[in-house]
């Protein structure tokens, strides 16, 4: 097999702005377009730093990481000595290098050292707040792949700063696709053409790169405003603890005409107890509200008040809130302030859960959560909820 120079590097080598945002469906040759290009910058600039960052260590290893690898022997590069197995990272003769980690590595790889390039596999898996950690720690490009199953904060918010553009690439775009891959995508499209939504969203998002929707969102009645009216008035807060894997979000909930109002107060990740709650107070929250967080963490709940100086409470039982929540957001639709991106975010992707047959659950899918569950545990517990449904 050799190497094979595609029309996704040609149009990525192309691209002039800072922050790159590549959107693509499968097999658009992303991953295999843009590592060629980190590779030949590292080659041609001495001490260059680059780090290539995905979700998760798995997810590293059976993509971005074994890609570099085929690539860098494929083009007769790889050095065996060069690659240090433990810290994932390659050196190159001339003094740069490039390193690959995952977002779920702890805080101290997010906020640690700067570096020249970022490049964010699989971008949409990781959380706005951690892209800004890491974007704001480089000095030069940043690189975003993805397949576009949602909206998400690269188009919300990269996209809407300065000095970022946007690829869309498809399978075309990349020569080396074997053909039974593309027979594969004939199969999809015709039956995308008998009327099938699932297909209708596969041939959207993996064949044609565009941005899809994705399948079994618990809430679909929402909209964003631009603020919270003034005339709105502040029921309270909700609160979800978190520290490195999971991130702390504070979410207020306000009501007007007899809708809700939601708006992202803190979102991130590595902080402690007295670290969010100082976060907190440096945003115009109103002090004396009250405010619900998650009732199996009473220690946290403990220092958040009486270290902390927050009105907290823990909320009523989690297990007989969520669902009765969840149906009372289902009830009408709900309104949430534009600049609470994370919270937009989980919104976008918060699912049901499916079983083996892929049918669902009932009940959501554990992920994308955290500024939900926020909301769930204040609305859930000041609602009075009796135990009956």
């Amino acid at each position: 097999m050799a190497f094979k120079y595609t029309t996704a590097i040609t149009k990525i080598r192309a691209m002039k702005a800072r922050k790159k945002v590549i959107q693509g469906g499968a097999s658009a040759g992303k991953t295999f377009g843009i590592l060629p290009v980190l590779i030949d910058k590292a080659t041609k600039t001495p001490g260059l730093e680059v780090s290539v960052v995905t979700q998760t260590i798995p997810q590293l290893r059976r993509g971005a990481l074994k890609d570099f690898a085929k690539i860098m022997k494929l083009t007769n590069r790889w050095v065996e000595a060069r690659y240090n197995k433990t810290l994932l990272t390659y050196n190159f003769a001339n003094g740069s290098y490039i390193e690959f980690f995952s977002a779920d590595q702890g805080e101290e790889r997010i906020r640690g050292p700067r570096r020249h390039i970022l490049y964010i596999n699989e971008a949409n898996r990781l959380t706005f707040d951690t892209y800004h950690q890491l974007s704001t720690r480089t000095e030069q490009d940043i690189y975003l792949c993805f397949n576009p199953t949602a909206e998400f904060w690269a188009h919300t918010e990269v996209l809407n700063e300065a000095n970022s553009e946007l690829l869309v690439l498809t399978y075309r775009d990349n020569e080396a696709l074997p053909t039974n891959v593309l027979e594969d995508f004939d199969t999809a499209k015709i039956k995308a053409a008998k009327g099938s939504n699932y297909w209708t969203n596969y041939v959207k998002v993996f064949i044609e790169g565009q941005i899809g929707n994705l399948q079994g969102v618990v809430f679909e009645d929402w909209q964003t405003v631009e603020t919270i009216p003034t005339a709105a008035r502040l029921e309270g807060y909700g609160v979800d603890f978190g520290f490195s894997q999971s991130a702390f979000a504070m979410v207020g909930v306000y009501k007007l005409d007899g809708a809700y109002y939601l708006k992202e107060i803190v979102y991130g990740t590595g902080m402690s107890n007295l670290e969010a709650a100082e976060a907190i107070k440096r945003t115009d929250f109103e002090i004396d509200a009250i405010i619900y967080a998650d009732s199996a963490e009473p220690k946290s709940i403990y220092s958040m008040r009486n270290e902390g100086g927050l009105n907290i409470a823990p909320c009523a039982s989690k297990v007989d809130i969520k669902e009765y929540a969840i149906d009372k957001l289902q009830s009408q639709t709900f309104y949430v302030d534009q600049d609470s991106t994370n919270l937009i975010d989980n919104l976008r992707r918060y699912v049901w859960a499916t079983d083996k047959n892929g049918k669902s659950t009932g009940k959501p899918k554990k992920d994308h959560d955290h500024a939900i569950d926020a909301v769930i545990y204040f609305i859930g517990t000041d609602d009075k909820y009796s135990g009956e449904y």
